[in-house]
């Protein structure tokens, strides 16, 4: 087994006891992202703002780990209002293109920083 941390300024630095992502073989292991800025480390405003910045996080680890969002087999979505899943998935839609990878959505009583929204995911490269 081949094991490396995935790590990049261009996505926030971990605020806890974990790694941005985990490589083994080809598969990454990416972990949850909030709508932190990655410079600021402060959250962006509102719901679809922090959408686009969960995306963006995520695919700046995709991309420190040799691959893209195109690569994602599993999405995992976590949300403080079920209300804006259909929100999620109109942006979704700007990042991902069919096939999509294969995806739950789950609503949560509070996320990290008071965010509304956070997705991690797996990815298989190679």
């Amino acid at each position: 087994m081949n094991k490396r941390i995935i790590q990049t300024t261009d996505a926030p630095a971990a605020i806890g006891t974990y790694s941005q992502a985990v490589r083994v073989d080809d598969t990454v292991y990416m972990s949850g992202q909030i709508g932190l800025d990655p410079v600021s480390m402060q959250l962006v405003d509102g719901i679809e703002a922090q959408i686009h910045q969960v995306f963006r996080n995520l695919s700046a680890v995709a991309t420190a780990a040799g691959g893209s969002l195109a690569d994602v087999v599993k999405l995992n979505v976590f949300l403080t209002d079920l209300g804006h899943f259909p929100r999620v998935n109109e942006i979704m839609a700007t990042y991902f293109t069919e096939p999509y990878p294969a995806r739950a959505a789950v609503g949560v009583a509070a996320l990290p920083r008071g965010a509304l929204v956070e997705a991690d995911a797996v990815m298989v490269t190679g």
